[in-house]
């Protein structure tokens, strides 16, 4: 696995790797809970500690904790620095990876993976305000290529997708990001003569 050494004017302030396949349900389930995927985003910026990440979701420490506990047991987090703080020692969380993707299959004899998580419903739930402010940009587009064009182009589309993670952060307003490709039933012409 490759790690990156990040610069202080990106993204985030410690060393995590570019990118981890989740593969174990788990995992899976992991990131699939709506507060955790927060917290990984939250530490997309930095480092932070339990009371940093609650006192930004405005959740109880407590239930912070719970869920920091659940990311780092799964791999998805880990303490990238401690302080002391009187007599105790404060732990700073950052991510493992700048993405994560599920894996293609599981491992062999492994449990089958969750169905259950999609980006794009997480998108379309926190895209919904946007919408009806005016403020969403969006395309859908549709063409007729190969599996192989497919895989090309979404590689072309994660390096997208790693620029935007490697942002400085600035402004007041959270932007989301939502890209995929997929298969569709959509028609078809049938091939000219």
């Amino acid at each position: 696995m490759l790690v990156c050494s990040i610069v202080a004017d990106n993204p985030p302030d410690y060393e995590l790797a570019d990118r981890m396949a989740l593969t174990e349900p788990a995992q899976v389930r992991a990131v699939g809970h709506p507060l955790r995927t927060e917290i990984l985003q939250l530490l997309h910026e930095r480092a932070a500690t339990v009371t940093e990440l609650a006192a930004a979701v405005e959740r109880p420490k407590s239930t912070v904790a719970h869920h920091v506990d659940v990311l780092t047991r799964n791999g998805l987090l880990q303490v990238v620095r401690t302080r002391r703080v009187r007599a105790i020692e404060e732990r700073f969380y950052g991510r493992t990876a700048r993405m994560f993707y599920v894996a293609a299959e599981p491992p062999p004899g492994g449990e089958e993976m969750p169905r259950d998580f999609n980006d794009f419903e997480v998108a379309a739930r926190e895209s919904a305000q946007a919408f009806e402010q005016g403020r969403l940009w969006g395309f859908i587009r549709r063409a007729r290529i190969s599996e192989d064009q497919a895989s090309q182009f979404w590689d072309r589309m994660a390096e997208l997708v790693d620029e935007f993670d490697r942002m400085p952060r600035s402004g007041e307003t959270m932007y989301g990001f939502a890209i995929g490709i997929y298969p569709t039933d959509h028609a078809t012409l049938p091939t000219a003569d």
